[in-house]
C-alpha cells in the first residue's frame, strides 16, 4: 500500500463537489487500501477521496475497531443534536467546536459493490458526517461561526509560516507531529 499525499487548505479540489462512482474497479479498490493507510499514518479517524487529490465520491473511517470504505455515502438517518471538537488532516493544527447530529445511519457501497448501513454515534457519527461533507465541498470551518471561522483562519495563517510545506499538499511524512 501507498501512502498519499493530503491536500491542505487552499488546494481547489478539497471545495469540488466528488462524482458518484458507477463501477468499483481493482483501481478504486486500491486507493481505499491506500486512503487507509495513509489515514492511519497521519493518525487520523477518517480520509475522503479530495484530500488525496482524487474527485471519486470515496470515503474511509477507522474509528476504535470499526473501519470502512464507503463508496457513494449518503446520510439517511439524523437524531439528535452534539458539539464535538473537530480537526481535519487537511488543516493540521486547527480545531473547533462543530455542532452535528449526535446519531447518523449511512448508507454505501463497501469495497465489495455490496449496499450497507452504517450506523454511528459520538465520534463514528462525527467521522462519517465530517467526511461526507468533505464530498461535497465543505469543511467542518463552513459550519463555525463567523467569528470562530476567523479564529480558526488565524491559526491556519500561524500555522502555514511554521511549516512552509503547508500550501497545496502535504506528503504524509512532513506532518505537524501532533497530528
Amino acid at each position: 500500500m501507498a501512502r498519499l499525499d493530503i491536500h491542505v487548505l487552499g488546494s481547489p479540489i478539497l471545495r469540488q463537489e466528488t462524482e458518484l462512482v458507477t463501477h468499483i474497479t481493482p483501481e478504486l479498490r486500491r486507493l481505499a487500501d491506500d486512503m487507509l493507510d495513509t489515514m492511519d499514518a497521519a493518525k487520523g479517524v477518517g480520509l475522503a477521496a479530495p484530500q488525496v487529490g482524487r474527485i471519486e465520491r470515496l470515503t474511509v473511517v477507522g474509528v476504535d475497531d470499526q473501519r470502512f470504505a464507503l463508496f457513494n455515502p449518503e446520510i439517511i438517518r439524523r437524531e439528535g443534536k452534539i458539539r464535538w471538537e473537530e480537526g481535519c488532516l487537511s488543516i493540521p493544527e486547527v480545531f473547533a467546536e462543530v455542532d452535528r447530529s449526535a446519531e447518523v445511519t449511512v448508507r454505501a457501497l463497501d469495497i465489495d459493490g455490496k449496499v450497507i448501513e452504517v450506523t454511528g454515534t459520538e465520534l463514528l457519527a462525527v467521522c462519517l458526517q465530517h467526511e461526507i461533507d468533505h464530498l461535497h465541498g465543505k469543511l467542518f470551518l463552513d459550519r463555525l461561526s463567523l467569528l470562530k471561522r476567523r479564529a480558526a483562519m488565524r491559526t491556519w495563517e500561524e500555522e502555514k509560516l511554521q511549516y512552509p510545506k503547508l500550501l497545496r499538499v502535504l506528503p504524509v511524512e512532513d506532518l505537524p507531529p501532533e497530528v
